[in-house]
């Protein structure tokens, strides 16, 4: 289990994270999510030991990464910005992994040929989604208990990113190892995700399961006799409300079955009820906030 308590960290006078608290349990794929500038590349940081925290604690299978290299050789972080040393290839990258982790030399033949990776290339002369297969190739290879991924599939075609995700199953069903994804593309993240956590203001404002999370929000589309005002759904739980003429759109956080059989009793000419999906969740998480959204 990853825990994570009262975590801040600073950068000079700008507080990006205070007092963060989250869990997250082994072989649990975790989608992090939150506005440009919340802080999410740096919580992966600090998760892998890049960074330092000001205050805090960052606990993987009950030890403190900043404190533990052993425990440090079970994480495997995947930055959005590759950094590779001048004229480094891909086989002079594995001597190193080979030196410092448990390597898995079978799975590094099997990622070359399936990323289509040619070990002698210069990695500096490689496309933005070959350098990521690259970084993604090594990751596999030694099989973390706690694999971080700061925009996972930026840069790769469709083809690639279904190899990754079958990778990622693969990891959770033989190794039960944690994934925490970073991620701008909400309906991937949705696709793999079993948790999530939103990122405001350098808090985890929510995380938990994603489909009992999705479960609560749905939207609402009501006819009604006469034209209605957000004032009339005061007594609801309302994260969004818009109308035209005497049709409401409504979002509303509560059991679907509650939030209807109360609609019903304002007797709608009209009321159908879809659900949020990832995307509108955290869209309409931060609107009921009044923040801004990418």
């Amino acid at each position: 289990m990853l825990k994570i308590e009262n975590l801040s960290k600073s950068f000079g006078q700008k507080e990006v994270l205070k007092d963060l608290d989250l869990e997250v349990q082994d072989g649990s794929i975790f989608g992090l999510v939150g506005i440009n500038g919340a802080g999410k590349s740096t919580l992966l940081r600090l998760i892998a030991g890049v960074y330092e925290p000001d205050a805090g604690h960052i606990l993987f299978q009950d030890e403190d990464v900043t404190l533990d290299p052993q425990i440090r050789k079970q994480i495997a972080f995947v930055a959005d910005d590759q950094y590779y040393p001048i004229g480094s290839t891909i086989r002079s990258m594995k001597l190193l992994y080979t030196s410092m982790y448990d390597f898995d030399e079978d799975a590094y033949q099997k990622y070359l040929d399936l990323f289509h990776l040619d070990e002698n290339a210069g990695i500096l002369n490689l496309s933005k989604g070959n350098k990521r297969r690259v970084a993604l190739l090594f990751a596999f290879c030694i099989h973390p208990r706690l694999l971080l991924l700061d925009e996972a599939y930026d840069g790769l075609e469709p083809l690639a990113r279904l190899s990754v995700k079958k990778a990622l199953a693969r990891l959770i069903e033989d190794d039960h190892a944690i994934v925490i994804i970073s991620s701008h593309n909400l309906k991937e993240l949705e696709d793999i995700c079993d948790s999530f956590g939103i990122l405001e203001e350098g808090k985890m404002m929510q995380y938990g399961d994603l489909l009992a999370s999705k479960s609560l929000i749905n939207k609402y589309q009501a006819a009604f006799a006469k034209p209605m005002t957000k004032e009339d759904f005061k007594d609801f739980d309302l994260l969004h409300f818009s109308s035209e003429g005497r049709v409401c759109q409504l979002v509303i956080r509560g059991d679907r079955e509650e939030v209807t059989a109360k609609l019903e009793e304002m007797h709608p000419l009209v009321l159908d009820v879809l659900q949020a999906n990832f995307e509108e969740l955290f869209i309409y998480e931060l609107e009921s906030r009044g923040e801004g959204h990418e």
